[in-house]
């Protein structure tokens, strides 16, 4: 039978739904510490066992089907199907963004879901791998991975955490290949900008913006990060003013590198990255910090150096510079060395621009699908929406894993 016809009747025939839910039991809340609970358990498991035997017994490719029967609904079956006959193989590496994408502030309390965390477990068993791509610190990640997923399956060789937004990237178990510091391959000019940016943006903040805010505790990028809840008006009060500062410094320090006049330095930054990017200018017009100077006025020489430097702001939450040279796509590339990918197919999943890159790059050399949030930024949704659409609701990266994860199945029939 074709693949449509067997979901078909698969979803026609059988109370599919009675199946989720009774994995969903037996694999997320497993019984403990309790008599009652855990015949109410095994109540579950036979049931189970019996209604999945009836599928099993109704097609030549029953076991396939038992398995997308008890992970995902007809929507993301199908969703699975037509992805599957688009491009008619498997994703054999998982890409994913942590913060509002597996996880969100405002739908999951900011951890990650069991269910997430369960699909995870199932692709690392299915032999997947699995690369997470965040702008976190690489301690802050294995910490939590490590308790979500377990230490064994982190160090199992098959995760890799691209950190900091690709300037390192750590693969337990791979030798002398675990660890790769990705800002260790930048030239002498562009290190040296960033030391004198790190050493000198706490001593010399001015004391409206020194007590509310504190360097995020990364290797290569400078982000400033508020002493308020984020999202809060002191919060944003404080990474207007902290972003206005951090490129002042940047412009000093790269002047002084070109040995240009480092009193301009400042003006010549302001002008360059406001004109880079509107929401940067619109927080300097909010701060008073506009310049009278026009992109064009900058030295080359600067102009040169503010190319490979990558300002980012984000809306009372953080402040950074960081290399355009050091990002996500990088980082993922660096991933897929060490773990051993030659012609990898990701599925991406993030909310940022700087998850954009990444699914800019699978998409131009055609090696993966991309995946958002439906609260991501614009320029991601628009994306994700102008290609296969895989948009999914907030905190419900689950279901989107689970639709991955029957394209697999069928790829596998």
């Amino acid at each position: 039978m074709e693949r449509y016809d067997l979901l078909y009747r698969l979803y026609e025939d059988f109370d599919t739904a009675a199946i989720r839910d009774l994995q969903t039991f037996v694999d997320v809340f497993p019984a403990v510490d309790s008599r009652v609970a855990l015949d109410y358990w095994q109540d579950a498991r036979a049931e189970l066992d019996t209604r999945k035997a009836e599928v099993r017994d109704s097609f030549a490719v029953g076991e396939t089907l038992v398995e997308i029967a008890a992970t995902a609904d007809r929507d993301h079956a199908f969703t699975g199907l037509d992805l599957h006959s688009k491009y008619g193989r498997a994703v054999n590496v998982l890409v994913l963004d942590v913060d509002e994408t597996l996880r969100s502030a405002g739908g999951t309390d900011n951890e990650i879901p069991r269910e997430t965390l369960h699909a995870l477990t199932e692709f690392h068993e299915a032999g997947v791998p699995i690369v997470i791509c965040t702008g976190q610190t690489l301690e802050n990640v294995k910490g939590f991975l490590i308790q979500g997923l377990g230490n064994e399956l982190v160090h199992s060789s098959d995760v890799s955490i691209v950190y900091e937004t690709g300037t390192g990237v750590f693969t337990p178990g791979h030798g002398s290949q675990t660890k790769r510091l990705l800002y260790d391959e930048l030239d002498e000019e562009m290190i040296s900008v960033f030391d004198e940016v790190r050493s000198r943006v706490l001593p010399e903040a001015p004391d409206d913006v020194a007590r509310g805010i504190h360097l995020q505790g990364n290797e290569f990028n400078v982000t400033l990060k508020p002493n308020f809840d984020v999202g809060s008006p002191e919060a944003e009060r404080v990474i207007d003013r902290g972003l206005v500062y951090l490129v002042d410094l940047l412009g000093e320090a790269v002047a002084a590198e070109t040995d240009e006049v480092t009193t301009r330095g400042s003006d010549w930054a302001r002008a360059y990255f406001a004109a880079a990017d509107p929401e940067i200018e619109q927080v300097f017009e909010s701060e008073g910090a506009s310049v009278d100077c026009a992109p064009d006025e900058v030295p080359e020489a600067v102009t040169a150096i503010f190319e490979r430097v990558d300002v980012a702001y984000y809306h009372a939450d953080a402040a950074e510079v960081g290399s355009l040279e050091l990002n996500k796509p990088r980082g993922v590339g660096a991933a897929l060395e060490v773990l051993g990918i030659d012609d990898p197919f990701l599925v991406v999943m993030g909310d940022s621009k700087s998850d954009l890159r990444v699914m800019e790059w699978a998409a131009e050399n055609e090696c993966g699908i991309a995946a958002a949030p439906e609260h991501s930024s614009a320029a991601v949704l628009d994306h994700v929406r102008s290609t296969d659409g895989l948009v999914f609701d907030r905190g419900g990266a689950a279901a989107m894993l689970r639709t991955i994860y029957v394209m697999n199945l069928l790829a596998d029939l």
